[in-house]
């Protein structure tokens, strides 16, 4: 197939990466890509912002897929402006992609629907915070209410800090003030054609920047996949996804259906798992990053076919997908001062020698070419991916191959899947 992927991170990375290990000869594209992605797919000098540019490229070069990585693209319409062409696209029109680009919208899907989360308050003022922060109680949990790259969540005990944060983006519109749910977090994926649903396996990932969950909120720091603790409360994965897929997405993806706006694209869960049972945390309207990189490494079925099945309607003909019971452990290796004000222009050395350590491979997410070779161009610049047998093997694998990346100023976790498993 001839397929286009927009967005230039890992995630998307990790997509093509997916789609290269096919057995079928595809055609890729990218727009905008990074210099990782490049060695993989064809660049194509394209605004993934611009719906008609999209389009007219896919129209004239025959593209048979077009997958939507990033969120700025689904809530600007691209998807919208393809499926009007008769283009087959993997990523929610734009007010599909609502759940993810507005956090109230989001509350009132699942509440029509009865799926479970916590309660929220919107705010409008910084009095309206202050109520809902009484009303409440702490940890306080502040959300903006529209797309923020993963920094427009807050969560302290902290009154002042909470509300610096809620201040910061009223300017722009309501914040959203939730109940602290307690637990740890799983995040699932399922792909859904607009009807139909299909789970993906699930992973955890670790949004403080430092160990042992210190340090601000970023875009995620790192991640695993599979989980063998969730045997211990639901008796193994597959139960545990039977019972998010029922109580969670169908629902949703119902609702989303019944009120006229179909989802089709990849449906992501941030679930807690409170005494009281499974949560949503939040909705993304795409894969997550860096989720994505730990699980399509282990995905059995070729990727090109689920999202070709989904974009065409057809997921109902497809069974479960079948997953490898390798572990993966992902690392992301990101730039001095990252989240706050990342120091770009960096030379990143190592690059080939980590990759050829057994079990790992690396997933460009800010990376381009200079003169003075591979540099850093954002604050996430690489995933360091690794497979093994075991837990204990993945995680060597990983950190081996971080320490053996040469970038200045760099920062990483040391504790990623930690004491998971043997």
């Amino acid at each position: 197939m001839r397929i286009l992927v927009l967005g230039s991170g890992a995630r998307e990375h990790a997509i093509i990466l997916a789609l290269r290990s096919e057995d079928a000869p595809h055609e890729l594209f990218a727009a905008p890509g990074n210099a990782g992605i490049a060695r993989d797919a064809t660049i194509v000098e394209l605004d993934p912002l611009d719906p008609q540019a999209v389009a007219g490229f896919a129209i004239e070069r025959l593209v048979d897929l077009v997958v939507i990585g990033p969120e700025a693209p689904l809530v600007a319409g691209v998807a919208d402006a393809l499926r009007g062409r008769g283009i087959p696209v993997f990523g929610p029109g734009k007010a599909a992609a609502q759940l993810e680009g507005s956090k109230a919208f989001a509350k009132r899907v699942m509440d029509a629907a009865g799926v479970p989360t916590g309660r929220a308050l919107r705010a409008r003022t910084t009095a309206d915070v202050e109520a809902a922060f009484d009303a409440l109680g702490a940890p306080h949990v502040v959300k903006a209410d529209g797309l923020a790259a993963g920094k427009g969540v807050v969560v302290t005990s902290d009154r002042a800090a909470a509300l610096a944060h809620a201040e910061a983006y009223l300017p722009t519109g309501p914040v959203l003030v939730e109940e602290f749910l307690d637990g740890p977090e799983v995040s699932l994926f399922f792909l859904s054609d607009g009807d139909h649903v299909l789970p993906l396996s699930p992973a955890q990932d670790y949004k403080r920047l430092r160990d042992g969950d210190a340090g601000p909120n970023t875009g995620g720091m790192g991640a695993y996949s599979p989980l063998p603790w969730l045997s211990e409360r639901f008796g193994g994965e597959d139960e545990f996804v039977d019972l998010v897929t029922r109580t969670v997405a169908e629902p949703v993806v119902r609702q989303l259906d019944a009120e006229g706006t179909p989802f089709i694209g990849l449906l992501y869960a941030g679930l807690v798992l409170t005494d009281d049972g499974v949560k949503v945390i939040e909705f993304n309207a795409r894969f997550g990053d860096p989720e994505t990189q730990v699980v399509l490494p282990r995905l059995v079925d070729p990727l090109s076919q689920l999202l070709l099945a989904a974009a065409s309607g057809n997921l109902e003909d497809h069974a479960r997908p079948a997953f490898a019971d390798a572990v993966a452990v992902t690392v992301v290796v990101a730039s001095e001062g990252y989240p706050d004000k990342p120091v770009t222009g960096r030379v990143i050395e190592g690059m080939d020698a980590a990759a050829s350590i057994p079990g790992v491979h690396l997933a460009h997410a800010a990376t381009s070419v200079a003169d003075s070779g591979l540099v850093a161009t954002g604050g996430r610049v690489l995933s360091v991916v690794a497979l093994g047998t075991t837990f204990d093997e993945a995680r060597d694998r990983a950190y081996h191959a971080v320490d053996g990346i040469t970038l200045e100023g760099s920062q990483h976790r040391t504790d990623i899947a930690a004491g998971v498993g043997a």
